[in-house]
């Protein structure tokens, strides 16, 4: 148990700032906690937590998504730190831009919430080496995530620094601000380890646990997902889908939820996983009946894995996770409503929750009431664990019906509240905008540019030669994702052959002479594959050159670090017609790191570049080659995206910021879980993924967010594009992601609000408004049972306005339909 105290020149030193700030989460505060809860200024509360990441999104973007998650109904927000962002370099720190990880959290100070503090500093978070920078590897005796001083020394280094700056700035509970929780380590338990580690495994968490603790930042330490090995000073908690039945193997430790997934993150080849808004209200309450009391989304808000961040391998640039807030910080209904529902429900019987005695009481299999009593007041959950049943539930002489795969709270024990399965707030369907400045990007005009592969086509210029194939990741130290391999041989005369090169790495292009002869990249999750492409040498010196190229580094997973990349020990061959072989594996080969753009800067379009253009026409569906156009920034506040449709692969930049790597040719896979999607029942993501999905057999990700603070207003904006692989930028488009279609679905008595948002957008139409509804989908509908009475009440009450409320009476039902809701939907 930790505590956190204010001295009264601390609070002193603050009061100025907080005070006509008396909110939550801000002012001097002290932190414990109990087998109930976290106690924050001596009184147990429930927190409703957050994940957003500073990286993911701009410095600009903060205050907006901080608000509306606040105005979301939660009371915390949630992050990493990354390592490698903030120490690309050894002893060269960043904390500039959006990795200003101090200005991340006085923003979250400013809007008066707590904060929650994942240091790690390994990650994994899908983000690029699981957060840990490349350059460990280079360190002696180095063994990541295991007892060993090189690996300790460093993660005590940089955990050490970040402490520091945040106590500069007085961001503690116990200094006045707002981090109530650290966390040291991340999802480490024993699951990821070899059996010959356990014992290094043993002495490193433990070694973690008091190296947090003596950084005396007054708050407790918390470790997630380590409940085979809990050092006693720190507190365990649970990752997952749902943790209703998850506790903590000791006594006295609150029951917290460190990351509830609201969706799950897509690779280049798969669809999107979308989890169903009912499922993870579902999880949410059957995580308070059940003694929760801390609870964060995981993501609130996923953003966008700029640069070179996405790990995976293959993970896309887009990280929306289906989170509440979409990538470029939209609401996303209903969940984001839904959820919202749920918050203020659960903070009404906060102090029932959190002080009062329980008693669970089973009414048959798969069916619980749970009863909190405090004093003379109750409050009560009514779960139903079956997916294929609704079912009756009576309790104190009231009958209860509680939907499939629900929970409905009561928090009178009288009268149901909130019910997960029973959505009442609109669904909205975001489109991509035709604009005026879409409909310029007809007559943009491109200039390209080849990339120089001239010095790589030759062995004689690199940083070093090898009489051996090394490995990528050490000797690029991931400063770029690609790795020149290059050898020359002699040959007297001509002769054909086919070569042969087996690599580890994500991709490779193979030259001979100067001229490409074969490329391939590897299929997700096998990365492992031999290149075979004919080749002809000519008499005399020939030249070979093997570039390799990654797609994001591994993340996670037992001694992921140790995993290769690249041509490492090959073998390299040229094979003859009858199979005899020139084996080139032990060669003299030339090293070079990136390409000669990269070191250039093209992206940064600084003035002496070379761009080409003869009469608008530029080559099309070559590898190897920048483009560069301009266009004016969409007027208004909407989201801003570029429409890549067209290109192969490579990475784009607005204004020489990277928008990160993009794919738009890699298909997402046809998976059984596209073809429906049905709320009830466990979620599951990745190959276990059986609902819920969608995009199969479309462009992995096509848009690529280009934040607003990225634009200028009332000038030409920049695009470059590096084309790595042979695209066409014809058809490339800059558009604006806005509300489309609105609907909502409700019963006789309930009021409805339809909004097409701030900006301006009001509701030109009503489409459908009906009773028995049973096609399609938000954007889609066909009518019903049409309810002219219903139609016209919302057509004048909602056309012309940004939104509307309209109460559903008798008078909106038909006689003979068959269902009593009804079912809405207007365009904005």
């Amino acid at each position: 148990m930790a505590k956190a105290m204010c001295s009264l020149g601390a609070c002193l030193a603050v009061m100025l700032v907080v005070l006509a700030a008396a909110v939550a989460g801000v002012g001097c505060s002290t932190v414990s906690y109990d087998g109930r809860s976290l106690i924050l200024d001596g009184e147990r509360r429930i927190v409703i937590s957050g994940s957003i990441h500073y990286p993911r999104s701009t410095p600009e973007m903060w205050p907006d998504l901080i608000k509306k998650a606040k105005e979301g109904g939660l009371n915390a927000i949630e992050t990493y730190v990354f390592w490698n962002g903030h120490e690309p370099r050894r002893r060269e720190f960043n904390f500039e831009g959006n990795y200003d990880v101090v200005r991340f959290f006085k923003e979250i100070q400013n809007a008066g919430t707590y904060a929650i503090l994942r240091i790690g500093p390994y990650i994994c978070g899908e983000w690029n080496y699981g957060g840990l920078p490349v350059w460990l590897r280079d360190i002696p005796g180095i063994k990541f995530r295991l007892h060993n001083k090189p690996f300790e020394n460093e993660m005590e280094a940089f955990t050490t620094l970040i402490v520091k700056k945040m106590k500069d700035a007085n961001m503690f509970a116990g200094q006045g601000g707002p981090i109530i929780l650290a966390q040291i380590e991340n999802e480490y338990g024993y699951t990821m380890l070899q059996p010959e580690n356990i014992q290094s495994a043993h002495e490193y968490i433990h070694w973690c646990a008091d190296m947090a603790n003596k950084q005396n930042v007054g708050v407790p330490w918390i470790m997630c997902q380590q409940d085979n090995d809990v050092p006693p000073n720190v507190v365990n908690t649970c990752n997952g889908f749902y943790c209703h039945e998850w506790f903590s193997n000791r006594t006295s430790i609150p029951k917290m939820w460190t990351e509830n997934w609201t969706g799950w993150y897509r690779d280049w080849d798969q669809p999107e996983f979308r989890r169903p808004t009912e499922d993870i209200a579902f999880a949410v309450a059957m995580f308070f009946q059940m003694r929760g009391s801390l609870q964060n989304y995981y993501m609130y808000h996923g953003g966008t894995n700029f640069g070179r961040t996405a790990g995976g391998p293959y993970i896309t640039t887009s990280y929306d996770y289906d989170a509440p807030l979409d990538e470029y910080g939209n609401l996303r209904q209903p969940k984001y409503g839904h959820l919202k529902e749920l918050h203020s429900v659960l903070m009404s019987i906060e102090k029932i929750l959190l002080h009062g005695d329980y008693i669970d009481t089973n009414y048959g299999d798969n069916v619980t009431v749970t009863k909190y009593t405090l004093n003379a007041t109750s409050a009560c959950f009514i779960n139903n664990r079956f997916d294929d049943r609704d079912v009756n539930v009576t309790l104190d002489g009231t009958t209860h019906f509680l939907p499939a795969w629900s929970v409905s709270i009561l928090p009178d024990c009288k009268t149901v509240a909130f019910n997960s399965a029973k959505i009442k707030m609109q669904t909205t369907v975001m489109v991509n905008k035709t604009s005026m400045v879409e409909q310029q990007t007809e007559h943009f005009k491109w200039s390209w540019m080849p990339e120089n592969l001239r010095p790589f086509m030759t062995d004689e210029k690199g940083n070093f030669r090898k009489n051996e194939l090394l490995e990528q990741i050490v000797t690029t130290t991931d400063q770029s994702d690609y790795l020149w391999y290059r050898t020359s041989l002699e040959h007297k005369g001509e002769g054909s052959y086919v070569l042969y090169v087996n690599t580890t790495g994500h991709e490779l292009y193979a030259f001979v002479n100067g001229k490409l002869v074969g490329q391939q990249y590897s299929p997700n999750e096998n990365f492992t594959f031999q290149l075979k492409s004919p080749v002809k040498l000519h008499d005399g010196k020939n030249y070979i050159s093997l570039l390799s190229g990654t797609v994001g580094l591994r993340n996670y997973g037992g001694s992921f670090e140790l995993l290769p990349a690249g041509i490492v020990g090959g073998p390299v061959k040229l094979i003859d017609s009858s199979g005899s072989a020139i084996d080139l594996s032990n060669n003299s080969w030339s090293y070079k790191a990136g390409l000669a753009g990269e070191y250039r800067k093209i992206y940064l379009d600084k003035p002496g570049n070379k761009w080409r253009s003869h009469n608008s026409t530029i080559p099309i569906n070559r590898p190897f080659t920048w483009y560069k156009t301009t266009f004016q920034a969409p007027a208004g506040e909407d989201s801003v995206v570029v429409d890549l449709h067209g290109l192969n692969k490579g990475v784009a930049w607005v204004n020489g910021n990277s928008l990160g790597r993009y794919w738009p040719s890699y298909v997402a896979a046809d998976m059984p879980g596209c073809h429906h999607c049905d709320y009830r029942g466990v979620f599951k993501a990745e190959v276990e993924a059986q609902k819920c999905l969608t995009g199969c057999g479309e462009p992995s990700q096509q848009l690529y967010h280009v934040p607003r603070s990225f634009l200028n207003k009332g000038e030409p904006n920049t695009l470059i594009l590096f084309e790595e692989a042979g695209g066409d930028p014809s058809e490339v488009a800059v558009r604006t992601v806005v509300k489309g279609s609105v609907c909502a679905s409700a019963e006789v008595g309930d009021t409805v609000t339809l909004s097409c948002g701030a900006h301006g957008r009001t509701i030109s139409s009503v489409d459908v408004a009906s009773f028995g509804v049973a096609r399609g989908r938000c954007g889609s509908y066909d009518g019903g049972c049409e309810s002219k009475v219903a139609y016209d009440a919302f057509a004048a009450a909602c056309v012309g306005k940004e939104s509307c409320t309209v109460l559903v009476t008798d008078a909106f039902a038909n006689a003979g339909c068959v269902s009593g809701v009804l079912t809405v939907q207007a365009t904005c």
